[in-house]
């Protein structure tokens, strides 16, 4: 619903605070050290990216949608991610946290004054959207960051731990029957990415897909049978990035010498919970476990047909979440930080949808078979950085993760990284093989 003008500006504001609140809580309590961190490829220096989220912000709200100087006159050749090499962000003559967080809250507050002082037009409400969901993204990424460092685990002022009820693992596959379906997200939401756009029929066949997410009991089975030795589940790409990595098992998994795993959650050894969902698998390895089960992975239209189909509804509109029209709840996915950590597979059946899939949205991220490419008629949005660079060499993952913040989802929303990543929030769901 597009809501009033009145109703739009309560809305953003009340977007700016909370992701503004999440950014804060995620690089709490960390000293210079550790905002900095070590120089990997997969993560920034969190010092660098608080002020990359402030200075993004500052340059789409208030310096390209209303045309106002810049509050650092040094901020573009420090914050630019289109211009500064990832490598050298060590390198550069960042301010002091303290002088970061302060010229974040210049531009938070000069935001919220702008929002204050008159409605947004439709414009300058895209460019509201744009920086709170980059934000968002952000916030997700200091989240991996955390973990991947080996960092405390944030303490989130929503967390509220996980769900006390389980219930069963939801076993087998759902009957799904293809047909023509819209692909993308429809012109009458009120922002989406420029890679949703837009909705386009495609013709799929029938497929099963499997009910829930593979959990860490299913994949511990390939990894306990060899299933990382032998050379025959694995792609050549996927083999070689094995070879390389000497990857024997997902990413903060260790034996514990008595038959039993553990997972390395933030700083902390706990032991495996087996109806959890798998995480931190990279594309190679879900590829690699859908061959040995003699499966595969959805296609992202498969995924999104899943998700987005209802009987009830006329044909051409598909559900705008799994389970209706209506944003999420929490007792319908796991999202926004509230269990700090993903969840039983089995968990949140108010989340299903109509063909009876559960947790499509929240708790892991879910790669795909297909590679990131534009839809038909591609046309790059004003941050055009965003999608084309990354067309072709990335592989589409769609849901969310337990770390996603719920406003920022929808069936349609489109994720992508590398396939030799396993540092973010992804695990997967299988397909049965097409006869």
């Amino acid at each position: 619903m597009a809501g009033t003008a009145s109703d739009i500006a309560a809305e953003l504001v009340a977007w700016h605070r909370d992701a503004r609140r999440r950014t804060l809580e995620l690089v709490a309590a960390l000293d210079d050290r550790q905002l900095m961190g070590p120089r990997l490829p997969i993560v920034n220096p969190m010092r660098w990216e608080v002020g990359h989220v402030a200075w993004f912000q500052e340059f789409w709200v208030l310096r390209h949608a209303r045309g106002e100087s810049p509050i650092r006159v040094d901020a573009d050749s420090l914050y630019d991610s289109s211009k500064v090499a990832h490598d050298t962000r060590w390198d550069l003559p960042l301010p002091s946290m303290p002088d970061t967080l302060a010229y974040g809250d210049a531009v938070f507050d000069r935001v919220l004054a702008r929002l204050g002082s008159r409605e947004p037009t439709a414009n300058e409400a895209y460019f509201h959207r744009l920086a709170i969901f980059h934000e968002d993204m952000h916030g997700e990424a200091f989240a991996y960051t955390r973990q991947t460092l080996a960092y405390p685990r944030p303490e989130l002022s929503v967390a509220r731990g996980a769900p006390e009820m389980k219930m069963p693992v939801p076993t087998g596959d759902a009957e799904v029957p293809g047909g023509t379906f819209l692909l993308g997200a429809s012109e009458a939401l009120p922002f989406v990415f420029d890679n949703e756009k837009w909705a386009h029929a495609v013709e799929l066949r029938p497929f099963r897909i499997a009910r829930a997410p593979v959990t860490n009991a299913e994949f511990a089975e390939f990894v306990e049978v060899g299933g990382y030795r032998e050379r025959r589940f694995w792609s050549e790409e996927g083999w070689a990035w094995k070879e390389a990595t000497r990857a024997g098992a997902p990413a903060y998994w260790r034996e514990t010498g008595t038959g039993r795993w553990q997972g390395r959650a933030f700083d902390h050894w706990v032991p495996l919970e087996l109806d959890h969902p798998v995480i931190h698998v990279s594309w190679h390895e879900a590829n690699a476990y859908c061959r040995w089960r003699e499966r595969r992975l959805p296609s992202e239209a498969e995924w999104e047909m899943a998700a987005a189909l209802d009987p009830e509804i006329p044909s051409g509109r598909p559900r705008l979440y799994p389970w209706g029209d209506e944003p999420p709840r929490a007792e319908q996915a796991n999202l926004d930080g509230r269990a700090l950590g993903p969840i039983a597979v089995g968990t949140l059946p108010a989340g299903d949808s109509a063909s009876g899939c559960r947790q499509l949205l929240g708790n892991v991220w879910e790669w795909t078979a297909s590679d990131f490419v534009p839809y038909p008629g591609f046309v790059a949005g004003p941050y055009k950085e965003y999608s084309a660079p990354w067309f072709g060499t990335h592989k589409v993952l769609r849901g969310g993760s337990w770390a996603t913040p719920g406003r920022l989802l929808r069936n349609t929303w489109r994720n992508f990284y590398t396939a030799d990543r396993r540092d973010v929030f992804a695990g997967f769901r299988t397909c049965a093989l097409n006869r």
